[in-house]
Parts: structure tokens; sequence; C-alpha cells
């Protein structure tokens, strides 16, 4: 079983019909880090590659199209993450037949990089928009097996 502290969940059962932020933004620079418990700025811990990552399909994805969803990690200087974010993974395009119910995204850590200050997930609808379908997304833990 894998524990995760509410600071490092990005989106919790969230529900996508169109195009979205996650529900949560992470403050990288926030100090002191409580996420694990870490004393230094989270965004030193990205920079060596060592944070992982869960992306997540809780309820399996429907649309009345061919409709896709591509999940990109993104920071910047604003909360909003709409200043000019940076794009630091993309999952591609996976169509609705994939995104089953435990689905999960091919990542095991954030990739190393130069992060700005806030952290979210996007989803990104193409050919929708859906008609079902939630995303967890938190930091920390190994890769979910289980349904939700």
């Amino acid at each position: 079983m894998t524990f995760v502290s509410a600071q490092e969940v990005l989106s919790d059962g969230q529900e996508v019909s169109v195009t979205a932020l996650s529900t949560n933004v992470i403050d990288l620079f926030a100090t002191p880090a409580t996420i694990h418990n870490q004393g230094a700025a989270l965004r030193n811990l990205i920079l060596g590659g060592t944070v992982p990552l869960t992306l997540a399909v809780g309820t399996a994805v429907t649309a009345a199209g061919a409709a896709t969803v591509t999940v990109t990690i993104e920071s910047d200087s604003v909360a909003t993450i709409d200043a000019s974010p940076t794009v630091h993974w993309s999952s591609g395009a996976v169509g609705k037949a994939a995104l089953v119910a435990g689905y999960n995204f091919s990542i095991d850590h954030l990739p190393p990089g130069d992060y700005e200050r806030y952290l979210a997930v996007r989803y990104t609808v193409a050919t929708g928009p859906l008609t079902a379908g939630k995303f967890f997304a938190y930091l920390g833990g190994l890769p979910q097996t289980n349904v939700w």
C-alpha cells in the first residue's frame, strides 16, 4: 500500500470532459518542503530525477467520438500555469479505448529539467468532449494496479 500526502496530490479522481489543468498546483519553492519529508525545496529533488510520479485513469474514458487524451507535466512562474508554461513530459495522444480504469501512463518519475515555481498536470482532450473519465496524478509511490 502506498501512502500519499495531500500536498503531493495533483488530481484525485478528477473528472475531465474537456482540456483541463489538474485540480491542484504544487509550489516547488515552498520551504520547508513537506513533500517526502525533505528539508530542501522539492525543485532540487526534481533536478536530480528522484521524485516518483503516478498518473492513472480511475474511471474509464468514454466519448461520443474518437476522443484522445494527452497528459503533460508542466511548470510555470504563475500558479495558474498560463503565462508561458514549460512542458517537461508528454504522454502523446492516447485513444479512449486504451483509457480504461487502472490504465497507468508510462512514467516513473518527474524528468530532470529546469522547473519553474509551480507544477501541474494538464489533460488535453481532442475530438471530445469526454462523457466520462476520472484521473489521478500524485507525487510519490508506485504506479497503481488497483481499479478505483
